[in-house]
């Protein structure tokens, strides 16, 4: 299958050396990569062989990262949850504190950092609630699918019936992520802090930044990888 006809979602799937390029385009990969390049590219007015001529260098010539599509679904779930979800925990701690100081400090001067601090807050909060379903619910299932696949064992039929339920409210939540952050970029001019910023000014931006990026990699996984393969294998062990 040639690049044009993937999904933008599936080019990073099979390499993800390619999601800094459509970082580098302001392109969702993650939320929103059932799309095509040129479907992207047609709603964003840019230049599609741009986008095909960078792909092109970053496959020939960096250094081939971490094969996660050849993970088993139990080890890419603990990942997920032992990297991803415990990063969000951490950082949403300070991010909140940081954030909730700018605004009493700064919030009368730059009246963005108060939207953006309600922004984080309702997305912490999300994201705590979303996390727990993941790792009380979705992740365990996933994970006996696996071994009742090694055993050879007949898997015993969920609450929820088929795997798709919980999958489709999970990406629907990250959509909701997705489109809160773009939101956040904005009011933040993607990131970039005043001329006057202090050192927390200028650290909460980045570590704003590096929160979306490391929020982005973690619904990549599970969106384009993880619940395809949840899928496909609860089909699967049910013939």
């Amino acid at each position: 299958m040639e690049i044009k006809d993937k999904t933008i979602g599936g080019i990073v799937a099979e390499d993800f050396r390619t999601a800094a390029v459509f970082k580098k385009y302001g392109i969702d990969f993650c939320c929103k990569g059932n799309r095509s390049i040129e479907e992207v590219c047609a709603v964003k007015k840019k230049n599609p062989e741009d986008i095909y001529a960078d792909l092109e260098r970053v496959t020939q010539n960096a250094t081939q990262n971490i094969d996660f599509k050849a993970w088993d679904l139990d080890l890419l779930s603990d990942y997920i949850e032992k990297t991803h979800h415990r990063y969000v925990e951490e950082k949403t701690i300070y991010l909140l504190q940081f954030l909730d100081k700018l605004r009493r400090v700064k919030g009368d001067r730059y009246p963005e950092l108060i939207e953006v601090h309600e922004l984080f807050k309702q997305s912490a909060e999300d994201l705590g609630a979303h996390m727990k379903k993941e790792e009380l619910v979705l992740f365990p299932f996933i994970r006996n699918m696996v071994e009742a696949k090694r055993r050879g064992v007949e898997l015993p039929k969920p609450h929820f019936g088929a795997v798709e339920n919980p999958i489709e409210m999970m990406k629907h939540e990250h959509e909701n992520e997705g489109d809160r952050f773009e939101k956040i970029a904005q009011l933040l001019n993607q990131y970039t802090p005043p001329a006057d910023a202090c050192n927390t000014h200028q650290v909460t931006y980045k570590m704003l930044q590096e929160f979306e990026e490391n929020l982005h990699t973690h619904i990549h996984l599970e969106n384009n990888i993880l619940f395809p393969k949840a899928i496909e294998l609860q089909k699967e062990l049910q013939n």
